[in-house]
This record gives C-alpha cells, structure tokens and sequence, in this order.
C-alpha cells in the first residue's frame, strides 16, 4: 500500500546543476511522481518514519532525500519497523539496487514486480528482504 500525501507543486529548487538532457527527464519524472498518491516532497527522514511507524508493512512513500549526492529517497513500512533507501540519479537514470528507469514512478513499479520472486536486500535493512 501507498501513504498518500499531496506534493507541494512546482520543482524543488536544491537540486545539483544537470545537463539539459538530463533534466529533461527529471521534470518530466517529477511532473509524473508529484501527480501520484505517494510522493510527500521534502519530507525529513524521522518525519517519514514516524509516519509509516502507524502503517501496514509495505506501506511505503517516496519523499526528497536529505542527502545532497540524492535525489529521493524510498521510505518504507518493513515488519522490524521503517527504513529509507535512497534513489540515485546517475546519466540520465533514477536506480535503486539493480533496477534503473528514467522515470522514478516507472522504477518503482519494476522494483514492485521484481521484489515478487527476488526480494531485495540492503544493508539499511538489517538482513530484512525487501519483496
């Protein structure tokens, strides 16, 4: 399940300098992700757990990373509590683990239906799979 929240609209103004190629796909991705159910912009790290500390494990929302080398981060609902798990943006490409996409929605949704038969691991996560 999704934590929804509406999005302040507009872009966030802290992002890193891009070549224009690149932001092209980060204002369409963000025009695409702010429209959705599930994307709190700059949401803080203690405030997006305290958050999902309430929800059903799996609930999860995407919100600005706090880390300046990142976009966004993915907050999730675990059954040993919430944890994040930063989305980078490397060449043009959101990636989380293995998967890549030029859109962050368009990634989460390969991560949804890959997590199925192969669960992911991070270390943020103490041995936990993420499926």
């Amino acid at each position: 399940s999704i934590l929804p929240s509406p999005a302040p609209p507009g872009l966030p103004d802290r992002f890193r300098m891009f070549r224009s190629c690149e932001w092209e796909v980060l204002e369409r991705s963000l025009n695409i992700l702010q429209a959705s159910d599930f994307y709190w912009g700059p949401l803080s790290v203690g405030e997006a757990h305290a958050k999902l500390q309430r929800e059903p494990v799996g609930t999860y929302l995407v919100r600005d990373s706090s880390q300046g080398n990142c976009l966004f981060s993915l907050s999730v609902r675990m059954p040993t509590g919430p944890v994040s798990l930063r989305i980078s943006f490397q060449e043009g490409y959101f990636r989380l683990k293995n998967w890549f996409s030029d859109c962050v929605v368009r990634l989460l949704e390969l991560v949804v239906a890959g997590t199925r038969n192969n669960p992911l691991h991070f270390d943020e996560m103490g041995g936990t799979p993420l499926v």
